[in-house]
């Protein structure tokens, strides 16, 4: 619960900047991994985004309606495509970004780098850990 607690009040400093351009979260991971790696198809997108299926395939719809993104073939097997941002996606993303650190930096002065950096740490510790006895 501790952890629920925890994205829920960090993602209330970001969720209002969103909403301010018609994004959710889940939209925003979205165009943030495309950003950072283009072309992705959708299985290693929904990876990166810690997405299931059914809600990427929703997502990129709605983003591909919005223009945002763009599909196109692999030239070896048409049944897949890779994703890439829009000219309007590449847009949004450079309008939402700096908010987006503005948010992290606030959070950084309020709770403290070192602080902050530990828990980073200390989420990763744990990630490994669990993922390590499932295997």
């Amino acid at each position: 619960m501790t952890l629920l607690q925890t994205r829920e009040a960090v993602m209330k400093k970001f969720i209002p900047s969103l909403k301010e351009h018609g994004l959710t979260p889940q939209q925003w991971r979205v165009i943030r991994a495309l950003e950072h790696e283009t072309g992705l198809d959708i299985s290693t997108l929904a990876e990166r985004c810690h997405l299931l299926m059914p809600s990427i395939s929703r997502i990129i719809n709605h983003l591909d309606k919005e223009k945002l993104i763009e599909r196109q073939v692999v030239d070896t097997d048409q049944r897949r495509s890779k994703i890439f941002l829009t000219i309007a996606g590449k847009n949004l993303f450079a309008k939402v970004a700096p908010k987006s650190v503005e948010r992290y930096v606030a959070i950084e002065e309020k709770y403290g780098v070192r602080k902050l950096e530990l828990l980073y740490e200390l989420l990763d510790d744990l990630i490994k850990t669990l993922e390590e006895k499932d295997s």
